[in-house]
């Protein structure tokens, strides 16, 4: 049984009407905890308006500021239907990534405005600063400086023609500003993991864990989990202007649905700078864990709620002070002499 399911397109996110900067606070939108679109936030910013005199002036606007730095390119044959992924019989992903022009490459856009059977083209992902330098000073949000401790937000630029990055997660809360083409995100919460049908680990279409399920005609009889899925997702609809955003680990569908789209988004996590990636934890956590018998398992579930998911005062709160040790509040240098240890104890 495979077909679209209703229930995705019949939930829409929330959206603030007519956004200005006086509704944008990320630290409100990180308390919601809940996808939001803000319309029109984004509107008066000069790439957008480059974009609504047609894809050949956003594209001449874009090479004002091509630093020339090669980038990564992804090509697709026409018969992927622009969406990245693997091929048919999952022996490699289902396109070509290589080092090429930014400006060489939206020329290579160009050249198949109109075609019905154009490959399909990609940029991912590119650090704005570093390959477009001086874009932000005229298309950007105000961001707050980070808080003490705290990496700035990452400004990326995504670029491409009809494209579909298959359902994933990112590790960093994300603020999506749609540019140029319209786009739709299909959004999923974090708890539908298993009904999403998660791909291996690597390799990866875009460096993220993806879905192995095409919401363009889900195969229920292979991933039937994926119903109660579809009945908590909720779709985004976004025009040129529009910001969305949404925390991180929700799963997300994006869709790019113009001759040419272009979008600028914002990376960040409300934690130190000094803590690892959670996904380091989660690997070694395969490596030292999955595979013990189930009742070691459910013990240590026990203790990993006590020293993790619980209140992190608990487990010293009873001790004295000078015995705290990793117990304690962690800063910076008590990261990296935990992080030393974590090393020695792994090249054992």
């Amino acid at each position: 049984m495979t077909g679209r399911l209703p229930a995705i397109t019949e939930r829409r996110t929330r959206e603030i009407a007519g956004a200005t900067l006086t509704d944008f606070s990320p630290a409100a939108l990180l308390s919601a905890q809940e996808p939001v679109i803000l319309r029109g936030l984004a509107a008066d910013w000069p790439l957008v308006a480059a974009g609504r005199r047609g894809p050949k002036e956003a594209m001449a606007y874009l090479k004002r500021f091509d630093a020339g730095r090669p980038v990564v390119g992804y090509t697709g044959d026409p018969a992927i239907g622009g969406r990245f992924f693997y091929r048919d019989d999952f022996s490699g992903l289902n396109f070509d990534a290589r080092r090429v022009g930014l400006s060489d490459y939206l020329d290579r856009i160009v050249a198949h405005l109109g075609d019905p059977a154009a490959p399909s083209f990609y940029l991912g992902s590119t650090d704005l600063d570093r390959y477009l330098p001086g874009l932000r000073a005229e298309n950007d949000l105000p961001l707050p400086p980070p808080v003490e401790g705290r990496d700035p937000a990452l400004a990326s630029i995504w670029i491409g023609n009809r494209t579909t990055a298959a359902t994933h997660y990112d590790m960093s809360n994300n603020l999506a500003c749609c540019m140029v083409g319209p786009r739709r995100f299909t959004l999923f919460p974090p708890d539908q993991i298993a009904n999403l049908y998660p791909g291996p680990l690597e390799p990866t279409p875009g460096g993220q864990v993806v879905s192995m399920v095409d919401l363009r005609a889900p195969d229920l009889d292979r991933y039937p989990g994926f119903a109660e899925a579809a009945a908590t997702a909720q779709v985004a609809d976004l025009e040129p202007g529009d910001v969305l955003f949404y925390p991180a680990l929700w799963w997300h569908n994006v869709e790019a649905l113009g001759a040419f789209n272009v979008m600028i988004n914002y990376w960040w996590n409300d934690a130190p700078a000094f803590l690892d990636s959670p996904m380091t934890t989660l690997l070694h956590a395969l490596l030292s864990l999955r595979d013990r018998p189930a009742a070691e398992k459910r013990a240590w579930a026990g203790l990993f709620d006590y020293y993790v998911w619980g209140d992190s005062g608990r487990p010293a709160a009873h001790l004295p002070e000078q015995m705290h040790g990793d117990l304690a509040t962690l800063d910076d240098r008590a990261a990296r002499r935990l992080r030393a240890r974590l090393l020695e104890r792994l090249n054992r």
